[in-house]
C-alpha cells in the first residue's frame, strides 16, 4: 500500500469515500500476454470497489516466463513449408514463435 501510512487508518478513509476492499488471498498471479506469462508469487491482493466499478491491486514479485510456439502454428508450419513435425517446431522456436518467418526460411532450403 502507501509507505507510512497505517493500513487500518487508509481502510477508515477509503470507506469514508465508499470505497470497499477485501484482501484476497493467493497463493500465485498469473497474466498472460501475447507472448510472455507474469507470474507473481506469494502476491499481496486487495480487490476494491468504487462506485461500482471493481479494481485488483497486486503487489508482489514478478517473474517473466516466455511461452512456447502453439501447437497450431507447427501445424501451420508444417503444411505450408511441407516439413516434419521435429522441424518445424525447431525452426518455430528459433524465430522466437514467427509464423511467417519461419514458413519463408523453410520454403527456401528447399
Amino acid at each position: 500500500m502507501i509507505p507510512g501510512l497505517n493500513p487500518k487508518e487508509l481502510e477508515k478513509a477509503m470507506k469514508k469515500l465508499g470505497i470497499k476492499q477485501q484482501s484476497i488471498e493467493a497463493y500465485e498471479v498469473i497474466i498472460k500476454t501475447k507472448d510472455k506469462e507474469l507470474i507473481i508469487k506469494d502476491p499481496q491482493i486487495v480487490k476494491m470497489n468504487a462506485m461500482g466499478q471493481e479494481s485488483l491491486q497486486i503487489t508482489g514479485k514478478i517473474e517473466e516466463r516466455a511461452l512456447g510456439v502453439s501447437e497450431d502454428d507447427v501445424k501451420t508450419v508444417i503444411e505450408q513449408a511441407k516439413v516434419d513435425y521435429n522441424k518445424a517446431k525447431k525452426a518455430l522456436e528459433e524465430n522466437k514463435g514467427d509464423l511467417a518467418k519461419t514458413i519463408l526460411e523453410l520454403q527456401e532450403k528447399d
